[in-house]
């Protein structure tokens, strides 16, 4: 009904699990590499929770749409079933032929086994998820631990990754539950979006659709994620409620007031419960800060200010005398504050103005940064030919895109392998090599950027032959957590592991060496990868927070190549800067 009016080419607060709209706040990029750690090498057995709404089935969706070639998911979405149910959709799920007429828990298991042998040795692996785990009975669990121990001498046949509400974690922690308890190998609990995520949470699902991000003004942004307590959920029924009710009074952007009256409809406890909560010396501090802002812009020279704070200023004027009368609440006889009614109306015009002073006093930077690169976003020409030929260049190499071929095929060709992940500036900054950024545009599109260079604060990238330095909180309006790296891997197996014997494993034992982390050997003829290195390995990989399996896999040998003196591979700590 509001899409044309607002410019919008879908719903952009639709409550289904559409992996389009996934947001990937801090905590949703550990939750999402947790659950691509239960799909990878590491594998093992992963547990996720959160609360109702915030997340985690989107999450799984987006999961899937990112599972390798190889890797078979069997999902488990309706937890009300017993044993016998649990393997025979396990069964379906695979396309694991067994008697229908069967209820022979044994048959199963066997029928189970032999497939998961035959998929292990065509070098394929088997993922087992299961949404909404609390649910799941007792003696279910007790078969899901039963199914960890088919494996062979090195390796399970299935992995195993467990969705669910915080009641799950208090389901594993019961005494009879312990032994699959100590199985799980990584836990995560996803939490509520913060107050910022939640600014950009609205806006990144306006900006898939099309519409403009700053549809929702910052006050109202911030009066949803009071009301919501930032659960993803509840702030697509609130946002979806404010723009129906905005398109009714033909109202161009949504404010407090039309976020409060969709609040008293679709959330009326919350609503309700979060009006009573307002404290006289909360409500004073509001009306204090306004005037604090208001003389702090009055003392600045008018010539030094720029136009957006001198429009601001201009704008906040008028409500002084507002604002004031609001500072003189009269108490009640049960001691809560009353604001007049003459003053409500001032204070919450005088809220969203103060919202918007400090946001453009604090970092008028920020918008000219974000305004940049959106610029550039919808005017590149040919983005990824561009991040890529830049990304070949960093490694003194020259590659052109071939229509059919992808970038990563011709990296084969050149001696390089591509890493494709999705996580943080921080896995970024471990990882120290450039990459190509997925970023999204104002229209929905993925456009491909090349990082040059990261630091603390600030990142370089080349988009479209253009070198741009953009602060990370304005990237991440843009970046959900998406990226391909190059790297030249020291070895030409795939991974490292104990019982192998060749020169690989010598190049390891003498990398942990330098690092202090391994004594030396003697007239070491052979180089096997005893115990001794893989305890050596599980230190190195815990100092550089990685899974410490002890198997030198792709992100281990990164990191190992990173450390051995002899590397020249290129370093987002050394990027030009020209």
């Amino acid at each position: 009904m509001y899409l044309k009016f607002y410019g919008l080419d879908s719903k952009p607060f639709s409550i289904a699990p559409d992996p389009r709209f996934l947001y990937l706040s801090e905590r949703h990029r550990e939750a999402l590499a947790h659950l691509l750690f239960g799909l990878g090498e590491g594998g093992g057995f992963v547990q996720l929770t959160g609360e109702v709404g915030t997340g985690k089935t989107t999450l799984s969706r987006a999961v899937l749409e990112q599972v390798p070639p190889h890797v078979d998911v069997a999902m488990i979405l309706n937890p009300r079933i017993n044993e016998h149910e649990l393997l025979a959709t396990l069964c379906d799920e695979l396309g694991v032929a067994y008697p229908a007429a069967s209820t022979s828990i044994k048959l199963l298991t066997d029928a189970l086994t032999r497939h998961l042998l035959r998929t292990h040795a065509e070098g394929r692996k088997t993922v087992l998820l299961i949404d909404e785990a609390q649910n799941l009975s007792r003696e279910v669990l007790e078969q899901v631990r039963l199914l960890t121990n088919l494996e062979t001498a090195d390796e399970k046949l299935l992995q195993i990754i467990l969705i669910g509400q915080p009641e799950l974690k208090v389901l594993l922690a019961r005494e009879d539950l312990r032994q699959l308890a100590q199985r799980i190998t990584a836990r995560y609990h996803l939490e509520p979006l913060t107050r910022d995520e939640t600014r950009a949470y609205i806006q990144h699902r306006l900006r898939v659709c099309g519409g403009p991000i700053d549809l929702f003004t910052p006050g109202a942004m911030d009066e949803v994620q009071r009301l919501s307590g930032g659960v993803p959920r509840l702030i697509n029924i609130l946002c979806d409620r404010a723009l129906l009710g905005g398109y009714v009074e033909e109202r161009r952007s949504i404010d407090r007031r039309i976020l409060r009256r969709a609040a008293h409809e679709v959330l009326p406890g919350r609503h309700e419960a979060a009006s009573t909560r307002q404290p006289r010396l909360a409500t004073a501090a509001i009306a204090v800060l306004v005037l604090l802002a208001v003389g702090l812009l009055a003392g600045i020279a008018w010539p030094s200010l720029s136009s957006p704070a001198r429009t601001l200023m201009a704008w906040l004027a008028p409500s002084q005398p507002a604002v004031q009368a609001a500072a003189g609440n009269v108490e009640t006889d049960s001691g809560a504050p009353e604001t007049p009614a003459s003053a409500r109306p001032g204070l919450e015009a005088a809220q969203e103005r103060a919202a918007a002073v400090s946001a453009a006093v604090a970092d008028t930077g920020a918008v000219d940064a974000a305004a940049r690169l959106e610029r550039h976003l919808n005017e590149a020409d040919a983005p990824a030919a561009t991040a890529w030929n830049h990304l070949f260049g960093r490694w003194g190499l020259e590659a052109a895109l071939t229509p059919g071929r992808s970038a990563c095929e011709q990296a084969r060709d050149l001696g390089l392998r591509c890493l494709h992940r999705t996580g943080n500036w921080n896995q970024l900054r471990q990882l120290d090599r450039p990459a190509v950024l997925q970023l999204l545009a104002g229209d929905g599109r993925r456009v491909p950027a090349a990082l040059d260079g990261l630091d603390d604060a600030s990142a370089r990238l080349r988009l479209d032959g253009q070198l741009l330095t953009l602060p990370l909180a304005t990237l991440d309006r843009y970046w959900m957590g998406e990226y391909v790296l190059l790297w030249r891997s020291p070895i030409d197996r795939e991974l490292l592991r104990q019982g192998d014997v060749s020169e690989e494993v010598a190049w390891a034992r003498r990398v942990l060496e330098e690092q202090d982390l391994l004594a030396p050997v003697a007239n070491a003829l052979r180089p096997r990868f005893d115990a001794g290195l893989q305890r050596a390995v599980e230190r190195f990989q815990a100092g550089q927070g990685l899974q410490q399996d002890g198997v030198i896999g792709a992100l281990t040998l990164i990191q190992l190549n990173n450390a051995d003196r002899d590397n020249r591979a290129p370093r987002l700590r050394s990027a030009p800067r020209g």
